[in-house]
């Protein structure tokens, strides 16, 4: 068993702890089944780890001769050769020629977290070696998603010679015809799954094209744009370039790699889970002024962890392309200005505010929508809201909350004065969002679109929602009942409260960083009695779990409060229950005590 071939609990057994409907109407199941057991106790006897830590090894997949590999993964060892992409060595080559004819870039990328990055880690690079470039990240409303002929023809006409698109142009035919037209050269650097007729370019790197054979269609476009970096390194040496001079440090620019990489929710697997290791190191000497500064808006006082990522710093990136500047995101990673990154840093924390606001209105809205349409018809495998009064930049959040409140692909339009419908997507696994979207847009439902498995995005006319739903839902009924099938929570293993120590969390988070592709460990604790639960912040519910020998651990389910789960806990105040969570360390006043993340609540007994 390797650790792509993540172990699946085994529906035959019976229902972990008896759970087999707790109040967030799920079955628990244990994530290691008779096999993976096993594996385990082998695990902790050969490499002498807990047995917990064991039984979050062998639940990921994990054999037993790859231990020491994943607990210290080496990106060396991980690292392919960028050549194994279609059209990398075009790629590089041509970058190259810019360089040495120092030519002007214009790079045009995404506005969301991964686009800023893949965006920074390009002119980074470019700056170093002394190359005039240019970032364009286009305003999600007035342009849209990707390049568009107006933004080609201005960078043109700056003097841009090579136009570079990074996490998106895999579809863009008409742009990159544009600019070739204008005489630019055309490099497409991105991940999105990709149409069988691909737009002419000089060189289109993706390997989620349909004739790249290389098996990194799990890279964000941070990921691809790095790779890409390690082939230009390569020739410009090859070249004499760097005679006389250093060379970019492509190490010192992981910090990018892994918060792209986490926010974009890609597998963390193999290369990834490297660039994410590695990644969260680099970050933590602080040296990019821009990553410093949010960490420090977020109120962020120790080391950053993986889901500090994701729930933290990418939330405020994206708040710039949601619903203001796009381009501050890809400013404030590049800036060595201490002073800009505060300012910019503060900007972008006063916009996620304001977008939480806007958020959490309109998700009141989506969340009526969804329960109609539910209770209509049950088993659809699909939800699909709309309104005219929703933000556009926030589509997908809503798309997101839907997805986890109702465990199943959804899909969020917001509604323009013209009645065109632009929306966002997010799937549950095993269902291929992205693929579906491609085939709408192919069949003449959509009139632009496209994403990966995960995540994707669509522009549908208002009044053709209905189609497309019907469409998409038909395109993933099998997909999503198989999923469905063995919807649940996994649990890796049962503690106490007297059990949940800070060197036990410590211990588990060397099996880390985890995510989507190594999901975080889920512990229950069985037969505790909730001795507090009140509703703390913007909807969250805290508690506090008590075992049988008096030990106490503390918990907080997250925007739960309105959510079965937090009404749950709500009304479980004094009673035993069985609770389920991720742990993490709360480090504040210089100690150390663990806190639970609430998942899920079940009778005890």
């Amino acid at each position: 068993m390797t650790q792509t071939a993540l172990l699946r609990p085994s529906l035959d057994s019976r229902p972990f702890l008896g759970v087999a409907r707790s109040h967030c109407g799920r079955v628990w199941r244990e994530r290691c089944d008779a096999q993976g057991a096993q594996l385990a106790v082998a695990i902790a006897q050969a490499h002498g780890v807990p047995e917990v830590l064991a039984r979050v090894l062998a639940g990921r997949g994990v054999g037993l001769s790859e231990v020491p590999s994943f607990l210290a993964p080496k990106l060396r060892d991980l690292l392919p050769d960028p050549l194994t992409i279609q059209d990398m060595d075009r790629a590089a080559a041509r970058l190259a020629d810019a360089v040495d004819r120092r030519e002007r870039v214009a790079i045009f990328g995404d506005y969301d977290v991964d686009g800023a990055c893949a965006s920074a880690l390009l002119g980074g690079y470019l700056r170093a070696c002394g190359i005039e470039h240019e970032i364009h990240i286009p305003d999600r409303i007035t342009e849209g998603y990707g390049p568009n002929v107006e933004a080609i023809r201005t960078l043109a006409g700056r003097g841009a010679g090579l136009l570079v698109t990074v996490d998106c142009g895999t579809a863009s035919h008409e742009p990159l015809a544009e600019a070739r037209r204008l005489g630019q050269g055309t490099i497409v650097l991105d991940h999105h799954q990709a149409p069988e007729l691909l737009p002419t370019a000089d060189a289109l790197v993706n390997p989620n094209r349909q004739d790249d054979l290389s098996g990194l269609g799990h890279l964000c476009a941070a990921g691809v744009v790095f790779l890409t970096l390690v082939a230009l390194n390569r020739v410009l040496r090859e070249r004499g370039f760097f005679a006389g001079r250093a060379e970019p440090n492509l190490l010192e620019s992981l910090d990018l790699v892994a918060l792209a990489t986490v926010a974009d929710v890609v597998p963390l697997t193999g290369l990834n889970r490297a660039f994410v290791r590695q990644g969260l190191a680099v970050m933590r000497q602080r040296r990019r002024p821009g990553l410093a500064a949010l960490l420090d808006v977020a109120g962020l006082n120790e080391s950053p962890e993986g889901w500090h990522l994701g729930y933290l710093v990418g939330p405020r990136i994206n708040a710039g392309g949601r619903i203001g500047d796009a381009g501050l995101g890809a400013t404030l990673l590049l800036t060595e200005d201490p002073g800009t990154a505060s300012r910019i840093a503060a900007e972008l924390d006063r916009l996620n505010r304001e977008r939480q606001d806007i958020e959490k209105a309109a998700l009141l809205e989506a969340e009526a929508q969804a329960h109609l349409a539910i209770e209509g018809d049950p088993d659809r495998p699909v939800v699909v809201t709309a309104s005219n009064a929703w933000h556009p930049g926030v589509v997908g959040l809503i798309a997101s909350r839907l997805k986890e409140r109702f465990r199943r692909p959804a899909f969020a339009f917001a509604i323009n004065a013209e009645g065109v419908a632009t929306g966002s997507g997010r799937s549950i696994a095993g269902a291929d969002l992205g693929r579906a979207v491609r085939a709408a847009v192919d069949a003449g439902l959509a009139i632009k679109g496209g994403g990966h498995g995960m995540a994707a995005g669509a522009t549908v006319p208002g009044a053709s929602i209905p189609d497309f739903t019907a469409f998409v839902s038909e395109r993933l009924a099998s997909a999503v009942g198989d999923a469905r099938l063995v919807d649940g929570l996994s649990i890796d293993a049962t503690l106490t409260a007297g059990g949940a120590r800070p060197d036990l969390v410590q211990a588990i988070e060397r099996a880390g960083p985890f995510g989507a592709g190594c999901p975080d460990p889920v512990f229950a604790f069985a037969g505790h009695r909730v001795m507090d639960a009140m509703e703390v912040g913007t909807g969250h519910v805290r508690i506090r779990l008590r075992s049988g020998d008096g030990s106490v651990v503390s918990g907080i389910a997250f925007r739960s409060a309105e959510q079965p789960l937090g009404q749950a806990l709500l009304a479980a105040r004094g009673e035993a229950a069985h609770v389920a969570g991720t742990l993490t360390i709360d480090r504040w006043g210089g100690g150390e005590r663990v806190s639970l993340r609430v998942l899920d609540i079940a009778p005890a007994g």
